[in-house]
């Protein structure tokens, strides 16, 4: 996509994760691939009233292009970008599930199938740094280590998919999953599915979802 149609999808997303309430006011931030650079989200502004051309570029380098202040958190969705190629979309959000979680600083353990969507046996919960740090950035690039989402303890969430709509579909799951571990803490702790139970869920996973038909 060229920038002006990214600009747009991004605006767009901003709005969409508002819609469903898994971000509120200028809490979280969204980025994706643009060029030799991250398009991004500006520091202090949430999606009302969001332009495209509020969104700001970050080079690989760090070099920045726009008339805004890009976000604080520009750091962790460079450094991901840059580390994981086979990601184009980063959102961070501070949903309320995954959000409680991160503040008690628990893992999501395989206590449901769908866990295996987001790469691994577990959601880890990235150890606590200040936001908008190289070391909150190096502690979620750790967490998100063969995973497409992590915990961010204290914190908020992020997700990874190889586009936007992926993105989004793994912040939905990993807020799905949350809200459901939350509710089984209050009565007390779930059974985990062995090793051999997962492993099974999870090559399921390699063949999930529609592929287009053979011509």
């Amino acid at each position: 996509m060229d920038e002006p149609v990214l600009r747009a999808a991004l605006v767009a997303m901003c709005l969409r994760l508002e819609a469903l309430g898994l971000n509120h006011g200028t809490a979280g931030n969204v980025s994706v691939r643009c060029g030799e650079g991250v398009l991004i989200t500006p520091s202090g502004m949430g999606a009302a009233g969001l332009t495209a051309d509020d969104l700001v570029w970050v080079g690989m380098d760090g070099s920045v292009r726009g008339r805004w202040q890009p976000s604080s958190e520009w750091l962790f969705h460079r450094d991901i970008l840059r580390a994981r190629p086979e990601f184009n979309a980063v959102i961070h959000t501070h949903a309320t599930a995954a959000s409680t979680l991160a503040c008690l600083r628990r893992d999501i353990p395989p206590f449901h199938y769908m866990v295996a969507l987001l790469g691994g046996d577990n959601i880890r919960c990235a150890p606590y740094s200040t936001f908008g740090t190289q070391a909150l950035s190096d502690r979620a690039l750790t967490a998100l280590e063969n995973r497409r989402a992590c915990l961010l303890a204290n914190h908020g969430m992020i997700a990874a998919g190889r586009d936007l709509d992926e993105a989004l579909k793994m912040t939905i799951e990993v807020e799905n999953l949350s809200e459901l571990f939350v509710r089984i803490l209050q009565i007390g702790e779930p059974v985990l599915l062995t090793p051999a139970e997962f492993a099974e869920a999870q090559a399921k996973f390699a063949g999930y979802g529609q592929r287009h038909a053979a011509a």
